[in-house]
């Protein structure tokens, strides 16, 4: 065979193996406000390798602005709601989280959270329903043959995108209520004799009545994660991927999970492989003094 040509053919699979092997196509499902921030930083630094990140935006997003100057690609899928109907929300919704919500202990504050994410429910529902109904959308996004789908863990739907492309998905998550997004769709175990469940307000040294206590919120949690999905949610799912299932099980497939979190800052507990503490992230070299 001439050099000529052996030259090509090893270009053309240098090519190859930079394109598959060292670059690859990433889809986000994001969230809005700090969870985005924490996001992106993860997405930059993407793009700055050279994979080819695109964002699934809906047009009724606050944070997300495609006209800023970017490496990121976006990807607008239109809503029944409004930029300001959605901004609203959401402001009414971290107000009445921050000023009203009485946070003492978990049973004063359980039933305001329950109406609380119950209502955020309803809008990211809809919100995930308008994207993998849009059927000229997933039809683009399948012919776009994505590698991954990154995805916050608080917002669902990433999953189920992830599911109709048949490809992998990772979720960034900070924490969920009383850690049962960790522990029921990721397998992680909190022994409550030990660690404080979060959202608790106890700390890592508690007498025998605090641990009472932290079980009683752990019994709290658990019953509004087990609660949330199976009313709306679950049915959704099996509607949309046209099997029986549930969003659970869906979320137990992720391959990883980022933590926005550092290890030596949580309490000890086991851990599994693809859980990968990646706190800090957002955080920049200060600016000297003048």
């Amino acid at each position: 065979m001439p050099v000529k040509w052996m030259s090509v053919l090893l270009l053309l699979q240098m090519s190859c193996y930079f394109r598959y092997g060292n670059c690859g196509k990433v889809l986000v499902w994001p969230m809005e406000y700090s969870h985005w921030m924490n996001l992106k930083i993860i997405l930059d630094e993407l793009v700055q390798r050279g994979h080819e990140v695109t964002v699934l935006r809906p047009s009724s997003s606050i944070f997300l602005d495609p006209t800023k100057p970017s490496g990121l690609k976006y990807e607008t899928f239109p809503t029944a709601s409004s930029n300001n109907e959605a901004e609203n929300f959401l402001t009414q919704w971290v107000n009445m989280w921050v000023y009203d919500v009485p946070k003492d202990t978990c049973w004063r504050y359980y039933p305001s959270m329950n109406i609380m994410f119950g209502q955020f429910s309803d809008l990211w529902l809809k919100l995930c329903r308008e994207a993998v109904s849009n059927k000229q959308l997933i039809s683009k996004l399948q012919e776009s043959k994505f590698d991954v789908v990154l995805s916050d863990a608080i917002g669902p739907c990433g999953e189920l995108i992830a599911e109709l492309l048949q490809v992998p998905f990772v979720y960034s998550l900070r924490f969920g209520n009383g850690y049962a997004i960790e522990k029921y769709s990721g397998g992680l175990i909190f022994p409550p004799s030990y660690v404080p469940i979060v959202l608790s307000g106890l700390s890592g040294q508690m007498t025998f009545m605090e641990r009472v206590e932290n079980m009683i919120c752990l019994l709290y949690f658990d019953f509004f994660y087990e609660s949330f999905p199976a009313k709306d949610w679950d049915p959704f799912f099996s509607e949309i991927l046209g099997r029986p299932t549930t969003m659970v099980d869906t979320m137990k497939k992720a391959e990883m999970w980022l933590i926005r979190s550092y290890w030596d800052l949580e309490f000890p507990r086991p851990s599994l492989p693809n859980i990968e503490f990646v706190g800090g992230l957002h955080c920049k070299p200060a600016k000297p003094l003048p």
